[in-house]
């Protein structure tokens, strides 16, 4: 379990850390701040029981932390009250300020919008904080500070309300964190968000670094001692500072599950960091390290060179120490550490700055790209994915054929790289080369490469729709419908009408021109579709998605049109496709794939309840599923309004269905010869067999069985109970 920084901070400590500081902060403003937050929140409390204003109070100090100015300061103290007190913007302006009342409504979240999703909601909420953050930058690290001490406490929170969070801040706000270059924060969220979403991996590789903590410790201090005392001999500016860390759970976890690596292939799991003067003094500790430790092939990278995205600058190498044992070194100055530790805060922390141009402007330009990007589209939904993909932490650094370095992030294609460099390009492109040899155009960037991109020079020559499959980016795939918004809009009227009318006809409704028009202007509420002609466009070139609209106009349509003659209880069949063949009657539904979840796998006989999916028919569960009794538990009436009462057809043939079973024996010479010889004496056919040893000495059986019934599968699970080895014999979802 992660370290949980939730101690209770208060003013006075705010107050003493400033008065070491040697930044000036106006602590009478702050005070005030305090003071009136305090009063606002006077009552409320928090999950975990403690008074409101704990909470502003943590997120101010986090923000002091990192070097924030008084106004961001105030503005942390204060976040909320406009948002959950009778408080006013206008008063926190009188109050206070132009700045901080302007931060202050940055950070607070739109009202509730009954027609949106929780979905649309989220993204429309996300992309106020990024319009009011290309003002102002400070809104997101306000809006970072926020979320971070929300993840520190969420332990008080529900389960379900733990999930929701952890994948929200793992989604959005570690990436901005990333793109920020707010490093010690990102990884926090990162940490934290991995905790929620898998503790038992996350228990894994804790325990996988407390075995070995002595260990670990020990070995980074000897590498600390031997290359110290090397730097004794050598002349620098100012002694080097070394540094030992681990890296952060999560980034073990990317590495031994997402890139199939085992503990011993991760390099850079122990670093040590030296910190120096000058950029030159850097290329000579280079020498010195490899001089002192063998350098391992293709794990050397020139951030000074060639930054990252988000500005960040170091040396990075690789090597093995006597012990055999990998390590990583990374050389930077104390500039450099600044600004890896605390990205864009840098600017109020040390006040740096660009011959006529902060650092801060040139950090905060992928903000307007995002931004830009996402008015290309009608789907406001889109902006999270846009974050999710386009500001991930990992990045391919390719050049240009002039050797310009470009950052995009893993799985772009050449059609991406076309785009980032110029849209005409994109909009030309025929073709393209890799380190000179011809590429397909679905071909993948790798780190390194020199790209070329061949143009036509026709200038009508424009892009291919199997483009918006093949791209990786939002920046390329808003140019790419763009165009085809522009360009080809008649067709895409034709083929945005063609398959919504389509999508009409599979689920039954007889929608006219004028009731349709009403559910787009009254209901769906899409801001760029002023006509059906609109609409039709949007559907066609990609920039709304059927998928995610039909659930909504049928509600719409249920509720504003439908026949009001009770529905006839007499209700056809509605047959499993004939993979399964299982019959299913779901009541006040027809003509809609019916398909049995997997997950509990339910058996003819048993009660069953369906799940409407958006798009994708109803999937049908067993009542006693795990998942719909959380659904129960939770009791949202949106959510509850998806499941439907469903039940077995009557006269149903026998059918062959699949149900999992495990059966947990004592490890003897027959037991397994005994278990198959009750599943074949059964004459059941057998899939996913598997047989393995427990740490307990006993061992499991994992197989999935088809049966007609479930009488069938309860007369099997008693026979294999009935054998001497066994322990235990029960059904199983996985």
């Amino acid at each position: 379990m992660p370290e949980f920084r939730d101690q209770t901070y208060t003013i006075d400590m705010i107050i003493g850390k400033i008065l070491t500081d040697d930044r000036q902060y106006d602590i009478s403003k702050l005070i005030a701040a305090y003071e009136y937050a305090a009063q606002c929140h006077e009552g409320q409390k928090r999950s975990s029981g403690e008074p409101y204003i704990v909470h502003p109070v943590a997120v101010a100090y986090i923000l002091l932390e990192l070097g924030m100015d008084t106004d961001t300061l105030c503005a942390a103290l204060l976040h909320d009250v406009v948002e959950d007190t009778a408080a006013t913007r206008e008063d926190v302006q009188q109050r206070f300020g132009h700045d901080v009342a302007m931060l202050v409504d940055g950070v607070t979240k739109l009202a509730k919008i009954p027609t949106f999703t929780k979905e649309q909601q989220q993204a429309e909420n996300v992309m106020k904080i990024l319009l009011a953050m290309s003002q102002d930058i400070r809104v997101m690290i306000i809006k970072l500070a926020d979320r971070l001490h929300n993840m520190r406490t969420l332990q008080y929170r529900p389960p379900q309300k733990q999930q929701n969070t952890a994948v929200e801040t793992m989604n959005v706000y570690a990436p901005i964190a990333h793109r920020l270059g707010i490093t010690s924060v990102q990884e926090e969220l990162e940490d934290l968000s991995f905790y929620y979403l898998d503790p038992f991996a996350y228990a894994e590789i804790e325990s996988l670094l407390d075995n070995k903590k002595e260990e670990r410790e020990a070995f980074i201090e000897s590498i600390k001692a031997r290359i110290a005392e090397r730097f004794r001999s050598e002349d620098f500016v100012t002694p080097p500072q070394i540094d030992g860390r681990v890296k952060s759970i999560y980034g073990i976890y990317k590495k031994l599950y997402m890139n199939h690596k085992t503990i011993d292939e991760i390099y850079d799991k122990y670093a040590v960091r030296v910190i120096v003067t000058t950029d030159n003094e850097c290329y000579s500790v280079l020498g010195l390290v490899h001089d002192m430790f063998r350098p391992i092939p293709n794990r050397f990278k020139d951030y000074i060179a060639n930054p990252k995205a988000n500005g960040y600058q170091s040396l990075h190498t690789s090597v093995l120490g006597k012990e055999g044992i990998p390590f990583e070194i990374q050389i930077r100055t104390w500039e450099m550490h600044a600004n890896a530790e605390y990205g864009v805060a840098a600017h109020w922390k040390y006040k740096e700055k660009i011959e006529g141009k902060t650092v801060l402007d040139s950090r905060i330009a992928w903000i307007r790209q995002v931004l830009e990007t996402q008015q290309a589209s009608d789907d406001p939904e889109e902006l999270v994915a846009t974050i999710k993909n386009d500001i991930a932490p990992e990045d391919v650094v390719v050049l240009t054929p002039k050797g310009k370095s470009v950052s995009l992030p893993v799985g772009s294609t050449v059609i991406d790289f076309a785009y980032h460099i110029h849209t005409e390009i994109g909009h030309r492109m025929i073709g393209a080369k890799a380190d000179g040899k011809i590429v397909p155009l679905s071909y993948e960037l790798r780190t390194g490469e020199i790209i070329e991109i061949q143009t036509s020079k026709d200038p009508a020559k424009g892009p291919n729709r199997n483009w918006l499959d093949m791209v990786k980016t939002s920046e390329a795939r808003a140019k790419i419908r763009s165009w085809f918004k522009r360009e080809r809009r008649p067709e895409n009227i034709a083929a945005g009408r063609a398959q919504l009318e389509h999508e009409l006809r599979r689920m039954r409704m007889p929608l006219t021109q004028e009731q349709l028009l009403t559910i787009l202007r009254e209901d769906l509420q899409q801001p760029n579709c002023d006509t059906l002609d609109d609409f039709h466009a949007a559907i066609g070139y990609g920039g709304l998605s059927l998928t995610k609209l039909m659930p909504r106009i049928r509600e719409s349509y249920m509720r504003r049109f439908a026949p009001p003659e009770p529905l006839n209880t007499e209700l056809p069949e509605l047959r499993k496709p004939s993979k399964s063949g299982s019959g299913v009657i779901v009541d006040g539904v027809e003509g809609v794939e019916v398909k049995l979840a997997r997950c509990c796998s339910p058996l003819q006989g048993e009660p069953i309840v369906g799940f409407a999916t958006m798009g994708h028919g109803i999937t049908i569960h067993k009542k006693q599923c795990k998942k719909y009794c959380e659904a129960l538990e939770r009791n949202d009436p949106e959510e509850m309004g998806r499941w439907l009462e469903a039940h077995w057809a009557s006269n149903l043939p026998p059918e062959d269905l699949k149900a999992n079973i495990e059966v947990l024996c004592v490890n003897t010479m027959n037991v397994l010869n005994d278990i198959t010889r009750v599943i074949n004496e059964a004459h059941l056919a057998v899939s996913n067999f598997n047989f393995h040893m427990l740490k307990s000495g006993n061992a499991m059986l994992n197989a999935t069985v088809s049966v007609s019934s479930t009488e069938q599968l309860n007369t099997l699970l008693n026979r294999l109970r009935g054998l001497g080895d066994v322990l235990a014999a029960d059904r199983a979802a996985y």
